[in-house]
C-alpha cells in the first residue's frame, strides 16, 4: 500500500500548475488569477497549458472576453478546490496548537448583543484557547483569510461551507418606554405612524407595514438616516431618538430591564436566520469543533 500512495503522489502534476488552476477555475480569468498568485499571465497560461498537457484534455475554453470550464475542468476544478481547503484546514490545524487563537467573523450586533454575553462561559471551559472578533458584514473568504468560523445572517445556501442555524433573524419595532409614553402609549401599529422611524428604509419596515396592514408609502416620506447595525439603531431607540426594527433574540436583555419595549406581538419573517458557518474541510479541527458545540448548546439552553 505505500507503494501505491507514492505512485500515485509522483503521478500528480506540478503543484504550481495544479494552484494556477484552482485559481482561474475560481475567478474564470487569467488576468486576476495572475494578480493573485503575483505572476504575469504568460506565466499563468502556461502553467494551464502545462496541465493541460498532462490531463490530455484542455481545462478552458477561450473566448472572446471570457474563459469558461470545459467538462473536464468542471469535473477537476470541486476536487482540487477542496484539496487546498484540506491542506489550508491541516496548516491551521497545526498552527492553532502553537498559538492557540479561534478568530471568529461575526456580525457587530451579534458580538455585541450576544456574544459578548455569553462568550465568558466559553473562555471558562477553553481557558488556553483565545478568541478573536472580527466583525464585519461581508462574507468572508476562508481559502484566503484567517478566519476560522463565522456567525452570518441569510438563507444559509453558501457553497463549500457548513452551516448551522442558530435561531431566526425575524423583526419587531421596539422603542423605549418614554417615547410610547409620549403619544399615551401604543395601542395599534397605526400609532407608529406617529413617531419617527429609525431607517425607514429597511426592508423589513416595508414588509412589517405590509404584515400590519399600513400603508408603506408613508416610510418614503420620513428621512432617510441609516445606521448600519440594529446595534446603532436600538441605542438610538433607547435614547428616544425613535422607533427601531430589531431582531428580538438580540435584545432580550434590553426588553427584560425595560430599556425597550417590544409594543406588538406582529413579528416579520423573511425566511433569514442567524447561521454559525466554517468550511466543511474544518470541521474536525478541534478548536472549531469545541466552539461548535459550546455555541449550538447555549443557543439551545437560552431558548427554552
Amino acid at each position: 500500500m505505500p507503494e501505491l500512495k507514492s505512485r500515485q503522489v509522483s503521478h500528480l502534476p506540478p503543484l504550481q500548475a495544479i494552484r494556477v488552476f484552482e485559481a482561474v477555475a475560481r475567478h474564470l480569468s487569467f488576468t486576476k488569477a495572475a494578480g493573485e498568485l503575483g505572476m504575469t499571465q504568460a506565466a499563468a497560461s502556461y502553467q494551464i497549458k502545462l496541465l493541460e498537457e498532462r490531463v490530455g484534455a484542455p481545462l478552458f475554453l477561450r473566448r472572446p472576453r471570457q474563459i469558461v470550464l470545459t467538462e473536464a475542468g468542471q469535473r477537476m476544478a470541486p476536487a482540487v478546490s477542496e484539496a487546498f481547503a484540506l491542506l489550508g484546514g491541516a496548516y491551521a490545524a497545526a498552527r492553532s496548537g502553537a498559538d492557540g487563537v479561534l478568530c471568529v467573523s461575526t456580525l457587530l450586533t451579534f458580538a455585541s448583543n450576544w456574544l459578548a454575553q455569553h462568550l465568558g462561559s466559553f473562555q471558562v471551559a477553553h481557558p488556553s484557547l483565545a478568541v478573536r472578533l472580527d466583525t464585519s458584514n461581508r462574507l468572508v473568504d476562508f481559502a484566503r483569510e484567517d478566519i476560522d468560523i463565522a456567525i452570518r445572517s441569510g438563507g444559509g445556501n453558501w457553497p463549500g461551507v457548513e452551516v448551522h442555524k442558530l435561531f431566526n433573524a425575524d423583526f419587531t419595532p421596539m422603542l423605549s418606554p418614554k417615547l410610547a409614553a409620549s403619544i399615551g402609549g401604543l395601542k395599534e401599529p397605526a400609532d407608529l405612524l406617529r413617531l419617527p422611524i429609525l431607517d425607514p428604509g429597511d426592508i423589513w419596515w416595508r414588509d412589517w407595514f405590509i404584515a400590519a396592514g399600513l400603508p408603506v408609502e408613508e416610510l418614503a416620506k420620513r428621512p432617510g438616516s441609516s445606521m448600519g447595525a440594529q446595534a446603532y439603531e436600538a441605542n438610538a431607540a433607547i435614547a428616544g431618538q425613535g422607533v427601531a426594527i430589531v431582531t428580538a433574540a438580540l435584545f432580550k436583555a434590553e426588553l427584560a430591564d425595560g430599556r425597550l419595549i417590544q409594543p406588538f406581538d406582529l413579528v416579520g419573517d423573511d425566511g433569514h436566520a442567524y447561521w454559525l458557518v466554517y468550511p466543511q474541510a474544518r470541521r474536525n479541527v478541534p478548536k472549531i469543533r469545541a466552539f461548535r458545540e459550546w455555541i449550538l448548546a447555549e443557543i439551545a439552553g437560552n431558548s427554552r
